[in-house]
């Protein structure tokens, strides 16, 4: 009887398709799932959600509510973090807005990732220190973004069994066999590098190489149109990447220096990005709270997600591959070992297995390493609780250098820590 304990169950969107996924697995019938969230509504809406779910579904899960973190990681085989701490739009975009650095989503790299990450990672190592003392043979299956740095911190400053994941890669397959006109189930890829920048570095189509009919797809101005800084990356670096053409204009220095390149990617303002950020959230807590109440029963269908299929191939020993953020030991050899790398995973009865995969094209190499920089500047602010290090984080970002002077971005980092206040007491 598996033990799930989901930290930052409030987050319902996760929350909510962990939840179907679960009672679609038969091995999981009699599974506990631990819901903890410090916000007794969200925790109340997510709960009454889960539990008419269960049994609509006719499953035996257990489902358990907490504020208590403790209660919820006590006995635990698996956790799953999908927390936000201290998120303020005002200061994580805004502020670098005003300055001319306009970020496409800021939670993973860039002025607000780099922030996010000095609120957020110390919390997941308080988590994992819990973890430590209750449940020190559980895995850490982390959802929480910055996704390398988080990973990388958890790696370097704690004893626990950690995977990222992210549902980049799933969802670009998808993208992708649209884009070639071709079934879902046909299309496979063989991809890596980081978190939010890895690679197609194969891309096929019931066994044959599909990169020719996406090279034709690019040069279709319609299909073009739909993801156009992804398909320009790939015209110039010759493959395809894994994030969003939104959030992939973020990671590089290329596509949002002046209004006149965002309307030519068709890249949104930022007030128009965080006006969609709100109203996305209240229709999906007004969806939750009217399927928790109706009378028509719950019908489940599995999500794309990760989590689950890990879970049961754990549980289970049927072996399944996914893509996860794991530390690079000779995974890739021209990125920097000891950092985090999104690889190719089999996993099975006796854990995570991450694949080798050798050199990536020295090109793509080159531009993850770019980001993986920040990565380790902000990783090494966080295990030291160093402003200094997280100044420079900011400093080597792709985007913010290609905009600012370094007085000007010392002068937008200073900004921003003084508008967080308390939340960063504990740096010096």
């Amino acid at each position: 009887m598996a033990k799930i304990a989901l930290i930052g169950a409030g987050s319902v969107v996760f929350s909510r398709r962990l939840l179907q996924d679960v009672v679609c697995v038969p091995a999981l019938a009699d599974a506990t799932i631990s819901l903890m969230d410090i916000d007794q509504e969200r925790l109340e809406l997510i709960a009454a959600f889960a539990r008419k779910l269960a049994s609509d579904a006719g499953t035996r899960v257990r489902i358990e509510p907490t504020t208590d973190r403790r209660r919820a990681l006590e006995r635990a085989d698996y956790v799953l973090t999908t927390i936000r701490v201290g998120d303020r739009v005002e200061v994580d975009y805004a502020i670098p807005a005003r300055y001319g650095v306009d970020q496409a989503v800021g939670d993973t790299i860039g002025p607000g990732g780099v922030f996010k990450a000095l609120r957020t990672v110390p919390v997941l190592i308080d988590i994992c220190r819990d973890m430590e003392e209750l449940c020190p043979s559980a895995w850490l299956l982390n959802y929480t973004n910055p996704m390398a740095i988080a990973c990388w911190a958890i790696n370097d400053g704690t004893a626990i069994k950690t995977v990222g994941l992210c549902h980049s890669v799933q969802r670009t397959t998808e993208q992708l066999a649209e884009y070639i006109g071709a079934p879902r189930n046909e299309v496979a890829g063989w991809v890596a590098g980081i978190n939010h920048m890895a690679w197609f570095l194969r891309f096929e189509r019931n066994g044959q190489d599909a990169y020719p009919a996406l090279w034709q797809a690019l040069d279709d101005a319609d299909t073009f149109n739909k993801d156009p800084v992804r398909f320009e990356v790939m015209r110039h670096f010759g493959f395809f990447v894994t994030e969003s053409t939104r959030h992939m204009s973020e990671y590089v220095p290329y596509f949002r220096k002046s209004d006149a390149l965002m309307r030519r990617f068709g890249l949104d303002k930022i007030n128009q990005d965080l006006n969609r950020r709100a109203n996305r959230d209240v229709d999906h807590f007004a969806r939750l709270r009217e399927e928790g109440a109706s009378k028509a029963p719950l019908k489940p269908s599995r999500s794309d997600e990760y989590a689950c299929r890990i879970i049961e191939s754990m549980e289970t020993g049927a072996p399944t591959v996914i893509n996860g953020n794991v530390r690079n030991d000779g995974l890739i050899d021209n990125l920097p070992q000891g950092c985090c790398v999104e690889v190719p995973c089999l996993i099975d009865n006796l854990g995570l297995h991450p694949m080798k995969v050798g050199m990536l094209p020295p090109q793509l190499a080159a531009l993850d390493r770019a980001n993986i920089a920040l990565q380790e500047l902000a990783t090494r602010a966080v295990l030291d609780r160093s402003r200094e290090a997280a100044r420079h984080a900011v400093m080597v970002d792709p985007l913010t250098a290609a905009i600012l002077p370094l007085d000007r971005i010392s002068s937008m980092f200073d900004e921003m820590w003084a508008a967080h206040g308390d939340q960063l007491a504990s740096y010096r």
